[in-house]
């Protein structure tokens, strides 16, 4: 599944201000549940919240992928989000994280979860699409530089 068809307008956040992995983690679960009937921020931080105790979602060059399985989730959606100033994430290599695409399946997707994960961690590998996010001015061509990959692919 492209990156383009888990977001919404809603879920691309740009240049949002955070100070810690606890508070984007609880930013981006508010901003999910926002969009999403039938699923509470409570719920979705605590699950992402978990799963960032079983290791650090932060996958080196500046990136993480928050990610969990949630029972009130009926689809994968994904929130886009890029940070005004990096925070420490615990990344594998160290490097604090500016940059976020957080990932909620259905409970009993666990294939669905691991594919897109995986398709993910790949997109983000590529660091002229991790500058391209960067330099965006707003939400509206963050988007739109999602858009115009999903075309090009």
């Amino acid at each position: 599944m492209h990156i383009s068809e888990l977001l919404t307008d809603s879920r691309v956040l740009h240049q949002v201000e955070a100070v810690s992995k606890k508070r984007v983690l609880e930013l981006a679960s508010q901003s999910l549940a926002a969009d999403m009937d039938g699923l509470e921020a409570d719920e979705i931080f605590s699950g992402l919240l978990n799963r960032e105790r079983l290791g650090s979602t932060g996958i080196g060059d500046g990136v993480a992928i928050p990610h969990c399985r949630l029972a009130g989730c009926s689809h994968a959606i994904a929130l886009l989000m890029t940070l005004k100033s990096p925070i420490d994430f615990d990344a594998i290599d160290g490097r604090p994280v500016d940059l976020l695409c957080c990932l909620l399946v259905p409970e009993d997707a666990a294939t669905e979860h691991l594919q897109t994960l995986a398709g993910l961690a790949e997109l983000f590998s590529q660091a002229s699409l991790r500058e391209a996010f960067r330099q965006a001015e707003s939400s509206d061509a963050l988007l739109q530089r999602i858009r115009q990959l999903a075309q090009a692919s």
